[in-house]
Order: C-alpha cells, then sequence, then structure tokens
C-alpha cells in the first residue's frame, strides 16, 4: 500500500539520519582542533585553557550534594545523554533496521566483531605485563559521526550500501563498548546504591510494561536512574543505555487506525497543496503533527535529542577532552606500547578485523555483500572503523585515569590513528570503481 511505504520516510529518514551525522563529526572536528589551539597556545586568557575544566562546579539539593569539576560534569553527566542516544539507536537497529533481520545483520555484526577482538588483542601484544595494559578497550570503537562525516565529503562515490553497513557496524561497536565499559570499568562498587539503581529501572520497565507513553514519566526517573548509578561506582552514563530500553517504541495507534489516519491527513495535505491560498507554514507544520502522532516515545526522544547530542554535548565533551598541551616529552612517548597499542589497534587491527570477518561470513555463504559494493569499498569503510574518537577518549578516562600521566599519550595517540585512518579510508572509497556486481557473488581477499 503506498501509504505504509510512507511511514517510514516520515518517522525517520536514513538520509536525514546520515546528514545529521555527518554534520556532527564536522562540528566535532573543528572542536577538537580549536581545543588543541587554544591549550597549546600562550597568547592572553588561552595559557590557562587546559585548567579550566579543573574548576568544581557544587550542586545541592537537601542531603544530596554533588561536587565536581567541570570535566566530570561534562564526562559523567552531559555524556549520560550521548549514551541514551547511543541506546535508542541500538534499540532502533534492532527493532526496525538493519540489525532487526539475520539476514541484513550478520555482515555489520561480524565486521564490527572482529574489529572489536583484532584491535584489543594488538594492543594487549604491546601492553602486556605493563601499567597500561588494561587499556586495551580504548581501540576498540568506531566513532560514527567521524567516520560519515568522511562518507558525506566523499558524495555520490559512496554506495548507499556502504553507508548503511559503517553505520549499523558502528552501533554494534557502541553496543560493544557499553558491554566493556559495564564489564570491565566499574571501579569500586557500592552495593546499597546499585540496588537502588536496579529498583529504579525495574519501575522505568513497569511503566512500559504498562502501556505509559509519556516522556514526562520516564524522565525524572531516569534522571534518579542516574544519580543512583553515579554512587554506585558503575559509570554513571550507561544510566542513558538503561533508560533507553524502558523507553516505549511502539506506536499509540494500531496499524489500521494509524493507515486511516495517514490517509485522511494525506488528502488534507494534498488539498492545501492545490489550494488557492496555499500556506506552506500550514503544510510544514501539518507535516510536523502528523510526524509526532505516528512516532513512539522512544523515536520523539531520539529527533528531539539527537541534534542537541550531535551540535553540543559530543563537540563540548572533544573540546574539554582534548584540550592536550603538546610538548617534546608526549611526542617523545608517542612510540611507547602504550601509543603504538592504540595506534596499530585502530590503523591496522581495525580494517583487518572487519575486512576479515566480513569477507569469512560471506565466503560461508552466512551474508553477501550490500548492492553494488566492492571489496575496495568494504576494505575502506574497515579503515574508517579505526576513526575511535569519542569512545576512545572516553575509555581512555576510565581505563587510565583523567590525571595519570599517561593519558596525554593515550590521547595523542587516538588522534593521530584517527587521523590516519580517516585518510586511507577516504583514499580507498575515492579510488575504488563505483560497482563491481560479480563481487558479492566471488568474494576474494
Amino acid at each position: 500500500m503506498a501509504v505504509a511505504r510512507l511511514i517510514r520516510p516520515l518517522v525517520r529518514p536514513f538520509s536525514e539520519f546520515f546528514r545529521r551525522e555527518a554534520a556532527g563529526g564536522i562540528v566535532l572536528m573543528l572542536s577538537a582542533v580549536l581545543a588543541l589551539v587554544l591549550a597549546n597556545t600562550s597568547w592572553g586568557p588561552a595559557r590557562y585553557f587546559p585548567a579550566l575544566w579543573d574548576e568544581h562546579l557544587r550542586i545541592a539539593f537537601a542531603s544530596v550534594v554533588l561536587d565536581k569539576s567541570l570535566l566530570h560534569w561534562i564526562d559523567d553527566g552531559l555524556m549520560t545523554v550521548f549514551f541514551l542516544i547511543v541506546g535508542l539507536e541500538i534499540k532502533r537497529e534492532v527493532m526496525e533496521g538493519e540489525l532487526s533481520t539475520v539476514r541484513h545483520a550478520v555482515l555489520p555484526m561480524a565486521g564490527a566483531l572482529g574489529g572489536m577482538l583484532l584491535p584489543a588483542l594488538l594492543y594487549y601484544f604491546f601492553n602486556r605485563g605493563t601499567t597500561t595494559a588494561g587499556g586495551w578497550g580504548i581501540p576498540m570503537a568506531t566513532d560514527i559521526a567521524f567516520s560519515l562525516a568522511v562518507l558525506q565529503v566523499l558524495g555520490p562515490r559512496v554506495p548507499l550500501g556502504i553507508k548503511v553497513f559503517l553505520t549499523a557496524l558502528a552501533i554494534v561497536d557502541d553496543l560493544g563498548a557499553v558491554l566493556v565499559i559495564a564489564g570491565f570499568y566499574t571501579q569500586e562498587l557500592h552495593l546499597h546504591f546499585l540496588y537502588l539503581a536496579l529498583g529504579t529501572w525495574a519501575a522505568l520497565l513497569a511503566l512500559n510494561a504498562l502501556g505509559a507513553t509519556s516522556l514526562f514519566l520516564y524522565m525524572p526517573l531516569g534522571l534518579l536512574l542516574w544519580y543512583f548509578m553515579l554512587e554506585s561506582g558503575v559509570h554513571a552514563t550507561l544510566a542513558g543505555v538503561l533508560l533507553a530500553v524502558a523507553i516505549p517504541a511502539r506506536i499509540n495507534h494500531e496499524r489500521p487506525v494509524l493507515l486511516r489516519l495517514l490517509e485522511a491527513r494525506l488528502r488534507f495535505l494534498d488539498d492545501e497543496a492545490h489550494g488557492a491560498d496555499a500556506d506552506p507554514r500550514t503544510i510544514s507544520e501539518e507535516l510536523e503533527h502528523l510526524s509526532d502522532t505516528i512516532s513512539s516515545p522512544a523515536q520523539k526522544l531520539e529527533q528531539r535529542l539527537h541534534s542537541v547530542v550531535a551540535f553540543g554535548i559530543v563537540p563540548l565533551f572533544a573540546f574539554a577532552n582534548t584540550s592536550l598541551v603538546i610538548d617534546s616529552s608526549v611526542f617523545g612517548e608517542l612510540f611507547s606500547p602504550l601509543g603504538l597499542g592504540i595506534m596499530v589497534g585502530l590503523v591496522v587491527g581495525k580494517p583487518l578485523g572487519i575486512g576479515a570477518m566480513a569477507w569469512g561470513v560471506v565466503r560461508l555463504g552466512w551474508a553477501t555483500l550490500p548492492s553494488g559494493v566492492t571489496w575496495q569499498q568494504l576494505w575502506g569503510a574497515g579503515a574508517l572503523g579505526g576513526i575511535g574518537f569519542t569512545m576512545s577518549l572516553f575509555i581512555t578516562l576510565l581505563a587510565l585515569g583523567e590525571h595519570s600521566a599517561t593519558e596525554p599519550v593515550a590521547k595523542l595517540a587516538i588522534l593521530v590513528a584517527s587521523l590516519i585512518s580517516g585518510l586511507v579510508g577516504y583514499g580507498l572509497l575515492r579510488t575504488a570503481a563505483s560497482s563491481a556486481p560479480e563481487a558479492a557473488h566471488h568474494p576474494a581477499l
């Protein structure tokens, strides 16, 4: 039915998501560059710039007092909203996107698995027996915004199949990073607060089960969940993922009712568009109302927060965490076990792990290459997977500590590796043939 085909584009066009992520990646890059320039400039106020993030902000409510540095508020507070978006994206892809069927999910899931395991192993190979051995999670994740920004620069040279593959792969990567953070980078546990957090999450799940769809019911409990997680010792940002799981992804209308509603509103829009006094604002407002009507609470929240996260929170996180003073001592340690582990993991491990696992599942007949996609393009996408920026920086703070002597080296290695990966991926994709139909049927390394 024609109306049914209109539902998905009205709810969430992939092209719109791709453009927003790509534009967010460009803003993210500019934020990181500006932070590096300010941190390494001795002119005027800029000389005090890195110390800004150590200033404290105190919030008190009754007997609850939170006194943390600005960097902590960004990393433990604002980044929870980023993880909420990550959770909503994972949930959407599992329920209705590229991860909703085994046939579609095998290729990106296999690529993501190889792209997580091999970088971690390579990092550990360089760092085994050292004090930095616990940082093996640093080179595991892909920065979806940065990688899609590179694809945006390439424009029509890159087929849609590569864009969808890389997006799905990065989302599976994010899920892997969340599990790694929860399982391996949790510090001392305070069980009393952990039980309170789990109880709050159970209440959120109960709201979902009872059919509650108002976000005003979920958000206060989500804030409470964040506080309990913060005090429990489990990283507070995981509250964002747990909240995403609890928010309903169902639409309030049954399918027949929804289709009748769409048909009625589309007839109204058609009449408005052909009327003598057609007002574009009326049509625009009606489309917004229509989209809001047929969207689930999870979709509404993702749409409202996505731009805030992509153009505000993540660039601010990058701005604060790349306030890195680069001197000869940091450069001198770039080829230490820590630096080499990160750079080799991202630049070599990521594309090799992604490409080899993808080739394996295609060779075994478990998956096929997307239509019009060549193996060179897939290897190029694998190289872009080595852009680990946001999540790699985040795991660095957990694995090494925010003020450890090794943190600047790890951050510089992430920046260098992400730059190299972006250039290699760009080169491979730019020079790749636009299509090779036989590639999907005759895979070869």
